[in-house]
């Protein structure tokens, strides 16, 4: 009996061990909404993409917010004919809304001229880049999920030098993502209307 009773304890403790493994993601969601107004960033940080682009990122919603499922940044493109080198997230989904401004998106084998008011989706594990075709430009850009994304603005951001390709390409890397390619070049390319 003493062998049964043993089981049975044990049996409805674990349940209560699931739970306990559970409480610290579920602890981290406050549940609460909250608002990050125009201009500003979720954690008042203005990340300047130094190196790769001029662009300035601001987290509106964090991957700390949501348990690492999304990311979201306001990117405003102070890089004529600048963008970032062709490159590959392994891990995460893409998306861009763009406010202002025109870009040309690479996707694959596939090109997108992309305008006010225009959405892409980037899915994971495809080559893709884009050029900024404009004086300036503004883009919202989600990531899904967040992976390294806020901690590799954050590296660009403290650079105060331009990097080399291969320090560019080290720092992709170590935000799982790949570089395999150079920055789209547009030749006399005007502002589609």
């Amino acid at each position: 009996m003493k062998r049964g009773k043993f089981i049975l304890t044990m049996l409805a403790l674990y349940p209560l061990t699931l739970i306990a493994k559970m409480m610290p993601a579920v602890m981290t969601r406050s549940g609460k909404g909250f608002k990050v107004k125009s201009g500003e960033a979720r954690f008042g940080i203005h990340y300047k993409m130094k190196g790769v682009t001029l662009n300035t990122l601001d987290i509106k919603i964090s991957g700390k917010d949501t348990e690492n499922a999304l990311a979201v940044f306001e990117q405003t493109g102070l890089t004529p004919k600048g963008g970032p080198p062709l490159h590959i997230h392994s891990n995460q989904d893409e998306w861009f809304y763009v406010i202002d401004g025109e870009y040309l998106f690479q996707v694959g084998e596939d090109t997108y001229p992309m305008k006010s008011g225009d959405t892409i989706f980037l899915p994971r594990k495809v080559p893709h880049a884009f050029i900024q075709l404009t004086e300036t430009g503004k883009m919202i850009v989600s990531y899904l999920p967040a992976g390294k994304m806020e901690e590799f603005f954050a590296v660009t951001d403290k650079w105060i030098s331009p990097p080399s390709k291969e320090e560019i390409s080290k720092v992709f890397a170590d935000h799982d993502m790949q570089v395999v390619g150079p920055v789209l070049k547009v030749e006399n390319t005007q502002p589609f209307h």
